[in-house]
């Protein structure tokens, strides 16, 4: 698509980048209101026109699902809204949600060369711009889909790699139906991140986008329990199969006193507060122990710590305080939301570590006992290594702990498919770029193979998955010898 944009690239450099509009700090940190409020069209035309229309766009090299960015920011520009959604869609089946979530600023705007000597454009922004204008239009661009083929294929998971490569097969002309253990479809869309980050009506819509599409959708089955994969192909009659059921068993620190009253995994706290609805009590009196008024810490530094600790202040905490055992510079949470952290009152420890949890005589946590850190040569992460500072003891009051230090591999697919191979953290092995396993038609992609990372990491797991998938299905052929390699 030829560049239509007037103005030569030394002046559109010089242009600021456009500001997201926010939810005031002091209202949104006592509800659940999206914090972002979107760009207006003149804003989203005024941010395009930044884009220099590079010859070779790092923005889609480092785009996980491969968006065709500068046609995007083209058909912005040109006021073609629909139409820059409807490409967007092409190889993005969720713009909404990753216009909303994803880490841009390392991944597509990581790759813009605005980035070099200034702001990089605003992708993230623009993406969720044209996608929530698609959505308020009622004008929704679904991509075209082939001719049927007669295959069907099983998706175990409606994450954002399920539900990615779910989209992708169904174009192909592929029956698809997703399984999903929970009896709400999204995955950690729905139950592991904030109505402020993420509001579930968005997950909602798009879900149903993939159902206008034609795939379809059965929630409520726990396959490893209600039904196994071999049963999934030799009964249900399924060609393929694609694993995607996520990284949703909670690490803990090992330390004493984690078995008291008050003390969490994220993953059960978002779980509660976002699927079950506890953020609107009482309308909702989800089953969650009472932030109110209590000192409440999240043990952390990565995005889930991050939406739990504002998940908490949102709820009533008295104080709502992030423990960190390196610094800042090592957080892995995403810059912004550690700016909208500190503007709602969250309280940062860094170089702090929990060493033992404290209770009272009736098993409820009163506090933790924490040791200062500090930091010492780098680890395997490239992250320098915190070790304990000696004789730096100190007791953190809390009456609600939450622990966001990481997640694992949910076993329950493994134990009962012996013939899938893992390796030693329990994660499904799969070809990086096929995502074939060992065995004959089922693939597994996203956090059940890689360990958790993003959405939109996911769901680049996803779509060469569905590449994977569709060969197969195709061609009959599976390398026995490639696959026995993995």
């Amino acid at each position: 698509m030829p560049d239509a944009n007037p103005l030569p690239p030394k002046e559109r450099i010089k242009i600021p980048r456009v500001r997201m509009p926010e939810l005031d700090a002091g209202l949104r940190a006592h509800n659940f209101d999206e914090v972002n409020l979107g760009l207006c069209p003149e804003a989203a035309v005024g941010e395009s026109t930044r884009c220099i229309a590079c010859l070779k766009p790092g923005c889609q090299i480092q785009c996980p699902v491969g968006v065709k960015i500068k046609e995007v920011m083209a058909l912005i520009h040109a006021g073609e809204f629909l139409a820059a959604a409807a490409k967007m869609r092409e190889d993005n089946a969720l713009p909404a949600i990753t216009g909303r979530v994803c880490p841009q600023e390392s991944q597509c705007e990581g790759g813009c060369v605005l980035g070099k000597k200034g702001q990089p454009v605003a992708i993230g922004n623009l993406e969720r711009f044209i996608a929530d204008f698609e959505r308020h239009s009622g004008q929704l661009g679904l991509p075209r889909i082939e001719p049927a083929t007669g295959k069907s294929v099983a998706i175990v998971g409606s994450g954002p790699a399920g539900l990615s490569a779910a989209g992708d097969l169904v174009q192909k002309g592929h029956r698809v139906r997703v399984f999903e253990a929970l009896h709400e479809l999204g995955g950690v869309l729905v139950y592991g991140i904030p109505e402020f980050r993420l509001p579930k009506s968005i997950v909602r819509e798009e879900v149903d986008n993939l159902r206008r599409m034609g795939v379809e959708f059965e929630t409520n089955v726990v396959v490893g329990k209600s039904v196994t994969l071999d049963e999934l192909m030799r009964v249900e009659g399924y060609d393929a199969i694609f694993v995607a059921t996520g990284a949703g068993l909670p690490v803990f620190l090992g330390v004493p006193g984690e078995h008291l009253n008050g003390v969490y995994s994220a993953n059960e706290f978002l779980t509660r507060t976002n699927l079950m609805r506890s953020y609107r009590f009482p309308e909702f009196d989800g089953p969650i122990y009472d932030c109110r008024d209590r000192d409440v810490i999240v043990v952390g530094g990565g995005n889930t710590a991050m939406d739990a600790v504002r998940t908490a202040r949102r709820l009533g905490a008295k104080t709502a305080t992030l423990v960190y055992r390196r610094s800042e510079a090592e957080m892995p949470a995403r810059v912004e939301e550690v700016k909208h952290a500190r503007e709602e009152g969250i309280e940062f420890r860094m170089l702090t570590n929990p060493i033992e949890f404290l209770g009272d005589e009736k098993g409820w946590l009163t506090g933790a006992r924490c040791v200062r850190m500090q930091l010492g040569a780098p680890d395997e992460s490239g992250r320098r290594r915190p070790a304990p500072v000696p004789g730096s003891e100190a007791i953190l009051p809390a009456h609600v702990a939450i622990i966001g230090v990481g997640t694992t591999a949910n076993p329950l697919i493994q134990s009962t498919t012996p013939d899938l191979a893992t390796n030693k953290w329990n994660y499904i092995v799969a070809h990086p770029e096929t995502m074939r396993t060992p065995k004959r038609g089922v693939f597994a992609g996203g956090d059940i193979v890689t360990g958790g990372a993003t959405v939109i990491l996911a769901m680049g797991a996803g779509r060469k998955a569905a590449r994977g998938i569709d060969e197969y299905l195709r061609t009959g052929e599976w390398d026995k010898e490639h696959a026995n390699k993995l």
